[in-house]
């Protein structure tokens, strides 16, 4: 074997092993950070805005099929795959979702470590989180005003917003971290995922749901819409279930996923 040829190399060559490196991964998904930080906020924000609106789509699938399934303890396994509904239209539509789209960002801050980048990375966290939210409330109100939804359903609407308004700040925010690990840990395994790429993301994602872990997203429009039923103050919503999620899903994201994958990489 030549001195400059790696066992990897040959096993590459040989067509033994096709597996991704980490250093590819973290390559791919560094140059999509790069890529995001470099869009303009009018784009972040049309791109966001048409995310959380399709994020409604996970609470009204999910409370389609538990409004119809019976009510036993087994129909959450089925119910929840709806919640990956709203993953699918936005991340295969390339819509900008904050957790999917915004913590990636993070790699190249912690690669150049400067003010510029950090400013930029505030930026596309502001912008997208802006307009995630304001694509929530539109929905939850249409949800809750129009009669686009029969009675049966928005009750499920409400059983489900009442399920993540139920744990303590503490709970809430650990629930979070585990859906900021969870939905970053997508983000790394979609690159090579190829043809598997709607299973990542509807594996993920179920498991989010079953597990009632918390997404600042997806769970805004569960508790927007049981505010705008009037089954909870907007500042409950705010205070008992954004904040800690949104605390959460960072921590989850940036801490766990990112920062680790990125020192893995670093230290060879």
């Amino acid at each position: 074997m030549p001195e400059d040829q790696t066992p990897e190399t040959n096993l590459e060559e040989t067509g033994l092993d096709h597996s991704p490196s980490a250093q590819n991964i973290h390559a791919i998904v560094y140059q999509e950070a790069e890529s995001e930080l470099t869009r303009s906020s009018p784009a972040l924000f049309w791109s966001g805005l048409a995310a959380g609106l399709s994020m409604g789509f996970s609470m009204i699938a999910e409370g389609l099929l538990k409004a119809y399934l019976p009510d036993a303890e087994w129909s959450i396994l089925v119910s929840s795959f709806g919640y990956s509904i709203g993953f699918l239209i936005v991340i295969l539509g390339k819509q900008q979702l904050f957790t999917e789209n915004t913590l990636t960002p993070i790699l190249p801050l912690l690669n150049r470590k400067d003010m510029a980048t950090f400013l930029n990375v505030g930026r596309l966290w502001s912008v997208v989180l802006f307009a995630n939210l304001l694509g929530t409330l539109l929905i939850s109100l249409v949800i809750a005003y129009t009669s686009a939804f029969e009675p049966p359903v928005l009750k499920a609407f409400k059983e489900i917003g009442q399920k993540a308004m139920e744990p303590g700040l503490g709970t809430t925010m650990l629930r979070g971290v585990f859906a900021g690990w969870l939905i970053a840990l997508m983000v790394w395994l979609i690159p090579y995922a190829e043809t598997a790429r709607i299973w990542v993301i509807i594996i993920i994602t179920y498991i989010i749901g079953v597990g009632h872990f918390s997404h600042i997203i997806a769970g805004s429009v569960e508790t927007m819409t049981l505010a705008a039923l009037q089954q909870v103050s907007w500042l409950e919503v705010l205070g008992n279930y954004m904040l800690p999620t949104l605390t959460g899903n960072i921590l989850g994201g940036v801490i766990l996923v990112a920062t680790i994958n990125h020192a893995q990489i670093k230290a060879g």
